[in-house]
């Protein structure tokens, strides 16, 4: 049960004052529904003003605080042009207070002449005289709020009303009990939780708050990490022996590299023991982890359990469904795929043959661990791209069988420092070798204003009968922009190569999107306009062009990503990176990294330094919300110290038990990672 001291954070945001309907909707827009919700929405700018006694010159281009007296109003007599009010400061100055689109006998009202008024906003020169266009305005001799701080808006909504409905969830938070070791709290001049969150909805500058709060965060996701694998390695698992008499029976066109021999002992090797194996496969773009995991789910079924493959997505666990059957073709292994689509009998048929074990493999999204889906005898679980399933996830795989193996595979190389936080408790295994005949994907960085004669390099592409994928940029944190970005791509390339033109982005149903990529899979389409929603798991030897438009805007893992989707086939592939005409230095060290290396893993540290953490969890880049609070340059670091803070915590200090114990369940269900209190197990 939560902690009643954390009810009124979890009231419903529509519980403050000022929000109505319409400002409800603006919230449920921005994901906001929630007290605690607003609590951590944090700025992610300020404005500075400037108080000042007299206009000068000097001040063109600030934000100033001023006040001034309203002597003489101008209005336009055109219904468009602007109104525009002349007010005179203490000295004598003037200055114009310039309005567009509203009424003549509004601004009057507003700004009644020979009543001093404070004024907020940027000085502007506008010909010989001093502007301010639409300026704030407040009490002559109020208070000026020298810093105020900016928001992530939605439409209806304002950072001035953000602020305010923060302030009301501030009050509202209690003093919590102190989750944080002193001696790191001390060490680090971190202030307590609640003195944070004042501080940095006052000031979005403060970065000694900011990374208290980042901490708390990673703090609460590295104990319930922490307890997940204290509970699986507590837990009484059961050795899986496989025999090999069905590995002897695959028919591999190629041998494997050295790095998949090496990790599929490693796994053979844990999933021979009782304790139930965790291990991490993290392997490059292409590298192979699809065949180590068909190599380990026959081990499981050698020994006469049931294996489970976890995907992200509709679209790769359908693939991962159909190379694995194409890769057991022949083997008396029976493999089956559900996803939230499968209805009726052909369902039906599927929980049937888990339930009675005519299923050895089933293959599927965060369906195949719903409640009504039972295995008769579920060994091993293999989750693909890791970072997107969260420990109350994993905790519902583990009920389905007698404490399962777990192997979790990602093809986003990671970072040393951040594996070691993120995964220092699990056996990590590295596939740090390519599968002979992948050559390098050759990659270029073209200006866009080049489109024209890139357009008509891709006719020459399809005129080979290549295929090609089409990258639409990341136009700002919404799925509805995007969409439309890749909507207005693909119809200007149909104008050029007709219904060879298909498209796919997030906002499609998924049956719309398996169709598209169906479509580009069988080759009935020669170009696949895509928003981000292929980065990963989309198999298509024949595509070997890949163009990926304001490249700049995109992180170096999920560019390297994206060029991996090409580079499958026998041949040379070449991925064209389109960037703007203003590069930042940071953006221009990216695209020349990408331009010469293909080596994931070299790509991923230098990633995290140009850019800090961010990309690595499952941000926004890859759709998913990942951390919200933490600073992405301080990660790592953060990541770190929490991961050390936890250990602390379950080994030292009697795990959830004792005062700090606690504290630090609270901090579980503050952060929505409650599942983890579930497995405590008496300190």
């Amino acid at each position: 049960m939560r902690p009643d001291i954390l009810n009124p954070l979890f009231a419903e945001a529509s519980a403050l004052t000022g929000v109505g309907p319409a400002v409800a909707k603006a919230l449920e827009r921005l994901k906001l529904t929630r007290v605690v919700d607003l609590l951590f929405h944090l700025p992610t700018g300020w404005i500075d003003r400037l108080p000042r006694d007299e206009l000068m010159q000097a001040d063109v281009g600030r934000t100033i605080a001023i006040t001034v007296t309203p002597t003489e109003h101008r209005i336009s007599r055109s219904p468009r042009g602007p109104s525009r009010v002349l007010a005179t400061d203490r000295h004598g100055n003037y200055v114009s207070l310039t309005y567009f689109g509203g009424s003549s006998g509004y601004v009057k009202k507003l700004l009644p002449l020979g009543e001093a008024i404070r004024v907020s906003g940027r000085l502007d020169q506008y010909g010989q005289e001093l502007q301010i266009v639409h300026p704030e305005l407040g009490e002559a001799d109020g208070p000026v709020r020298e810093r105020e701080a900016i928001y992530p808006l939605t439409e209806g909504m304002t950072s001035r009303k953000l602020a305010g409905l923060a302030e009301q969830a501030i009050a509202r938070a209690p003093d919590l009990p102190e989750w944080i070791d002193a001696g790191l709290k001390d060490r680090r001049g971190w202030p307590d939780w609640k003195e944070a969150l004042t501080r940095v909805h006052a000031d979005p500058a403060d970065a000694v708050a900011r990374a208290r709060l980042g901490y708390d965060e990673v703090f609460a996701n590295q104990v319930a990490t922490a307890l997940v694998r204290a509970s699986t390695r507590a837990r009484k698992g059961r050795a899986l022996a496989g025999d090999g008499r069905l590995r002897d029976l695959l028919k591999l066109p190629y041998a494997m590299t050295g790095a998949q021999a090496r990790t599929v002992r490693e796994v053979e090797g844990d999933l021979a023991q009782a304790a139930p194996m965790l291990r991490l496969l993290q392997g490059d773009v292409g590298s192979g982890k699809t065949l180590v995991a068909a190599m380990a789910l026959l081990i499981a079924v050698e020994a006469g359990a049931q294996g489970a493959l976890l995907a992200p997505t509709e679209i790769l666990a359908r693939q991962h469904g159909e190379t694995l059957k194409r890769q057991l073709s022949g083997l008396p292994v029976e493999v089956a795929v559900l996803t939230g689509r499968d209805k009726g009998r052909a369902r039906e048929a599927t929980l049937m043959g888990l339930a009675d074990g005519s299923i050895d493999i089933l293959v599927g999204t965060h369906a195949i661990f719903q409640e009504a889906v039972s295995y008769r005898d579920l060994g091993l679980v293999v989750v693909d791209e890791q970072h997107r399933f969260g420990v109350a996830e994993r905790l519902l795989l583990q009920a389905k069988g007698r404490s399962p193996h777990l192997l979790a595979m990602t093809a986003t190389p990671i970072p040393r420092t951040l594996t070691l936080a993120q995964y220092g408790e699990m056996d990590v295994s590295r596939l740090d070798e390519m599968p002979p005949g992948r050559q390098p994907i050759e990659t270029r960085v073209v200006s866009d204003e080049r489109l024209d004669e890139i357009v008509n390099a891709l006719g020459r592409h399809l005129a080979d009968g290549k295929q090609a994928y089409w990258v639409c940029p990341l136009v700002e944190e919404s799925e509805r922009s995007d969409m439309a970005a890749a909507e207005a791509r693909a119809e200007a390339l149909r104008r050029r190569f007709g219904e060879r033109v298909g498209l796919v982005h997030g906002r499609m149903r998924p049956e719309e999107k398996d169709a598209a990529m169906a479509d580009f899979a069988a080759a009935r389409t020669a170009v696949l306009v895509a928003t981000t929603v292929i980065e990963v798991g989309v198999d298509v030897p024949n595509a070997t062009l890949i163009v990926i438009e304001h490249a700049d805007r995109f992180g170096l893992a999920q560019l390297h990503q994206l060029r991996g989707r090409v580079g499958r086939g026998g041949g040379v592939s070449t991925c064209l990176l389109l960037r703007g005409s203003a590069l930042s230095e940071t953006s221009r060290a990216r695209l020349a990294l990408l331009r010469e290396s293909n080596d994931g893993f070299r790509i991923a540290e230098e990633d995290l330094r140009l850019r800090g953490g961010g990309e690595w969890l499952g941000t926004r880049q890859s759709g998913e919300a990942g951390f919200r609070l933490v600073p992405p340059d301080q990660l790592a670091d953060l990541l770190a110290c929490a991961h050390d803070d936890a250990r602390l915590l379950i080994e030292r200090d009697g795990g959830l038990e004792g005062s700090r114990g606690e504290a630090a369940r609270t901090a579980l269900y503050l952060f929505d990672q409650d599942a983890g209190v579930q497995l405590l197990r008496g300190g």
